[in-house]
């Protein structure tokens, strides 16, 4: 039997210079599943379309509006739709397409406030449409392992979670010297209400109730601003209370020198811990209580199906990054094919849901409502 065609995807945002639109279009073709065809690429007429050119599109618009219109009236138009822009422009395209059955993949956090999240979630319930949220590190295989040993029972009853993700890039006021990226991540218009918080805290939040599947249910989160003139926190300690009793504690910065993309977690139960850190994402670490700790490798003795399925070489050749946020990809694409068949997306297929999307602005609220109150304890 021939391979399905591609599917069919339009971008909005990720012009010339934006970072996480390449990497989207990379991860979308990685597999082979998706081919870009159309795009509202740039805030600008004149930078869309000179981004459009230099990708080689055939169809670019000037806004995303004039694109939804004219994709969903074409036999030929697209299927689904990456949204890459600044977090204050989510929740306005994501609504436009979903409202005209395009499929939604989303990049992180889900808006830039919890107000445009309530209303994107009720534009999607009244969508025929899939919403796909790119929480990209949760296509790891080695994060697919840890989740199934954890509901598997390895470590037991689960007792602590710690999640951080540290960076060092913010350490200076990098927004006033020409950094774009800074400019509209620390922008409380563009960005939300929180920094560090919506931008690196949110992936740690979403990865924890991944792999744990534990329910939070009360945070006491103390955000700070320590670049002066900076208007959202560029790091934050945040404790965690989970139903059934489990604690955790959740560190998010963006000023601690010494460190490039330092995601790392770890979960510990009655009969052992896991650990695992995105900057050698290839080797989760595994303790059972009273035993020395053993490295599990990805496709390597101990791995498992779940981790197997997700990943594309052999142990040894390092899986990292792109190829993470290109299983999202394939996930979407296979719950798409399933949508379009008029079939229920397999069990196996996982991606961040729009429901993940609303937990995480949950999150970013209750940190700043707890830290306005001197790091009370507030309810999620």
């Amino acid at each position: 039997m021939s391979a399905p065609a591609p599917i069919r995807l339009g971008m909005v945002g990720g012009g010339t210079g934006a970072f996480i639109g390449a990497v989207h279009r990379i991860a979308a073709r990685l597999d082979g599943e998706f081919q870009l065809v159309a795009g509202a690429l740039s805030s600008t007429p004149e930078k869309s379309r000179a981004s459009g050119e230099a990708l080689g599109l055939a169809r670019v618009y000037d806004d995303f509006s004039a694109m939804a219109r004219a994709e969903a009236r074409r036999k030929d138009g697209i299927e689904a739709v990456a949204i890459v822009t600044p977090n204050h422009m989510h929740a306005a395209p994501a609504i436009e397409f979903l409202r005209r059955g395009i499929h939604v993949i989303c990049d992180k956090p889900l808006t830039a406030t919890l107000a445009e999240a309530k209303q994107l979630a009720a534009a999607a319930e009244r969508s025929k449409a899939l919403f796909i949220l790119t929480h990209n590190y949760t296509g790891y295989p080695m994060v697919r392992q840890a989740r199934a040993m954890v509901a598997g029972g390895t470590l037991g009853r689960l007792r602590l979670v710690q999640v951080e993700y540290v960076q060092e890039w913010l350490t200076e006021a990098a927004e006033k010297h020409g950094s774009k990226q800074a400019e509209w991540r620390t922008d409380p218009e563009r960005s939300g209400a929180g920094g560090a918080t919506g931008d690196i805290g949110t992936h740690a939040y979403n990865l924890a109730g991944f792999v744990s599947g534990l329910t939070p249910e009360a945070l006491a989160a103390d955000l700070s601003t320590f670049v002066p003139g900076r208007a959202l926190d560029d790091n934050a300690h945040v404790l965690l209370r989970f139903k059934g009793g489990a604690r955790g504690m959740l560190w998010a910065s963006q000023v601690a020198p010494g460190n490039e993309n330092g995601l790392r977690l770890r979960v510990y139960g009655e009969k052992g811990g896991l650990e695992w850190a995105q900057e050698d994402p290839n080797y989760l670490w595994f303790t059972p209580f009273g035993e020395p700790k053993r490295r599990i490798t990805r496709n390597g003795t101990g791995s498992g199906p779940e981790a197997a399925r997700v990943s594309r070489i052999p142990p040894g050749h390092p899986e990292g990054y792109l190829e993470g946020f290109a299983n999202i990809y394939a996930e979407a694409a296979r719950a798409i094919r399933a949508h379009q068949a008029g079939e229920p997306v397999p069990d196996e297929v996982l991606y961040p849901t729009l429901a993940d999307g609303l937990a995480g602005m949950r999150f970013v609220d209750a940190c700043v409502r707890s830290s306005r109150r001197n790091a009370a304890w507030v309810s999620l």
